[in-house]
């Protein structure tokens, strides 16, 4: 599988649950972390996904974040 369609899974999972860029960088073991900013910004707008602030439902931190709805 692509880094892309590791997040896609990884996003898809948690739904309807928003995720952060941090928090898909840890669980998915993605490195430089920005590596995981740039795959959740190429899914937003596509498929349901979509990208806004809120609150991470896995750190609790409120910042960018993806879901898919």
């Amino acid at each position: 599988m692509t880094v892309l369609e590791d997040v896609r899974a990884f996003v898809t999972r948690l739904s309807p649950n928003p995720v952060c860029d941090d928090c898909i960088s840890e669980r998915l073991k993605i490195s430089p972390r920005q590596h995981a900013n740039h795959k959740a910004r190429e899914l937003a707008g596509k498929g349901g996904f979509e990208r806004r602030k809120d609150r991470c439902s896995l750190c609790g931190a409120e910042k960018k974040v993806i879901r898919q709805g």
